[in-house]
């Protein structure tokens, strides 16, 4: 009896979330009379069982708090062969058609522009009647002008930045890339360096608040212990160095394929171009066999903790800092394969040691089952829960766990939610604080959370909370929101660091 029921249930349900039906609208033409007629033919024989009122089950109700993008009417039990759905007039569509093109003509609101572009617009040009449609369009045209409906659809406040900055120190306020500040910094900086022996303890004052894109290479070689402070020794370590890697590449590459090691390169191999997706630069074949290197022999040498996912975002920003010694233009486009080969071997080497240098310090994170970030997200609820009681509670309320969306925190390093300029920004003071990985990300992190605390007290369910946490709007940070954030962050550290029970309930 009961899978008659069951049955019936499937037979009587006209409308199911996901169900393929007919669609018009502004994006598709009116329904075709004849198609409509067999469509209504055959699902009227599905559904012969008539209806009954029943009471909702859960599906019901899962079905009516859905927004179904095929449904064509308000009523859940509405049936396909009913009169209304057969009488459907072809006028009423074409005149809904129409009202939508007519709303998006009024969308068109043009900005003030100079003579020459207008010129350069076609006289040809069309009102773009649907995103898809704006999309073939761009992608076809020989000028790439953006019509005035897409640009109103942007955030009209926010200038677009490249998704690495070519020069640090432009922001998301559009501020000029160089000020007269910035210019004495950067000559600061060169006296650092050049100097016989640089003061580390100097070189890491002057980097906390950022470093010049200029020098931030050598900069980072010197913080992350991989190049030593005396400038005569400092070529014969690099030479040496990448010497010694490229012997790893001769001695343990070709071991790939063995039984042992096949797993951890096939995750490698997975992992890779899911890094950064979005940059053309980490896309290119050449690019991703250097990482493939990289995350291989990082794996093969440290077997405690062997290769997890997450290794690999890690490498990008010393690729992209140590590429950027070598490139005038951005370098989210630039092909590698401009370089010469000694240049490429200088730049795998190189992201490969300060790489190294980091997970030194977080290798606990990697070790079987993770126990540096299980005690750093629990560090992170028991801080937040000092300093902001309320976005706790609200958290608590609605049984949402820290480690539901801080495990990628710690794991990637707030890597997958900030751009990668704004993580480079972020590495230069991590770089220059005692444990900056290790420690004071936690910090980080905690300011971090309460930055976004009004957005989360405003969702009140599980999974608004968890969409929100998992994706921040951060694409338009700059380095002014990166400095706001890490003086936050230094405020707590000032605080607790030292007074683990300050605000303690």
């Amino acid at each position: 009896m009961a899978a008659e029921n069951s049955k019936q249930f499937w037979k009587r349900s006209a409308k199911l979330p996901g169900s393929i039906q007919p669609v018009y609208g502004a994006q598709h033409p009116p329904l075709d009379p004849q198609l409509t007629k067999n469509f209504i033919k055959e699902r009227s024989k599905v559904n012969s069982v008539p209806l009954k009122n029943k009471k909702a089950s859960s599906f019901h109700e899962f079905a009516r708090n859905t927004s179904d993008a095929w449904d064509i009417g308000d009523d859940e039990e509405e049936d396909f062969s009913s009169p209304p759905f057969q009488t459907l007039n072809s006028k009423v569509a074409l005149a809904t058609a129409a009202q939508v093109l007519e709303n998006h003509s009024k969308l068109r609101v043009k900005p003030e522009r100079s003579q020459s572009t207008t010129s350069d617009v076609p006289a040809n040009y069309k009102v773009i009647k649907s995103s898809s449609d704006a999309q073939l369009s761009r992608n076809s045209s020989d000028t790439c002008l953006r019509n005035p409906l897409h640009k109103q659809q942007s955030l009209p406040l926010r200038p677009i930045i490249p998704l690495v900055a070519r020069i640090s120190d432009q922001n998301a306020s559009g501020a000029p890339p160089m000020t007269v500040r910035e210019k004495t910094r950067l000559e600061k900086f060169r006296q650092l360096l050049s100097s016989h022996n640089t003061d580390l303890d100097e070189l890491r004052k002057w980097s906390w608040p950022g470093v010049p894109r200029e020098v931030r290479p050598v900069t980072w070689r010197l913080l992350s212990g991989y190049l030593p402070a005396n400038t005569e020794r400092r070529k014969l370590t690099l030479q040496r160095k990448r010497e010694e890697y490229f012997g790893f590449i001769e001695q343990y590459y070709d071991s790939r394929n063995e039984e042992h090691h096949q797993d951890t390169y096939r995750q490698i191999h997975i992992d890779i171009p899911r890094t950064n997706p979005l940059i053309p630069l980490f896309q290119q074949p050449l690019v991703q066999e250097i990482f493939e290197r990289i995350l291989f022999i990082w794996a093969i040498r440290h077997p405690a903790s062997g290769y997890v996912q997450g290794i690999n975002d890690l490498v990008t920003p010393f690729f992209v800092v140590f590429l950027s010694e070598y490139v005038e233009e951005d370098v989210e486009n630039f092909d590698v394969t401009n370089l010469s080969q000694d240049m490429l071997r200088s730049i795998e080497a190189d992201s490969f040691w300060c790489m190294s240098k980091l997970l030194d310090g977080i290798q606990d994170n990697y070790t079987f089952a993770q126990p540096g970030i299980q005690k750093k997200v629990k560090a992170l609820e028991e801080l937040v829960s000092r300093i902001r009681w309320q976005v706790h509670g609200h958290l608590r309320r609605y049984e949402v766990e820290y480690l539901q969306f801080a495990f990628r925190w710690m794991n990637n390093l707030l890597m997958r939610e900030l751009p990668l300029r704004c993580t480079i920004r972020l590495w230069d003071t991590y770089q220059s604080e005692p444990e900056g990985f290790s420690h004071f990300h936690l910090y980080v992190c905690a300011a971090f959370l309460i930055k976004w605390r009004k957005e989360i007290l405003d969702e009140e369910d599980f999974q608004g909370l968890l969409m929100l946490l998992q994706n921040l709007p951060t694409i338009h940070w700059g380095n002014e929101e990166i400095g706001l954030l890490l003086a936050e962050a230094y405020r707590l550290k000032y605080m607790f660091a030292d007074a683990p029970n300050h605000y303690r309930r």
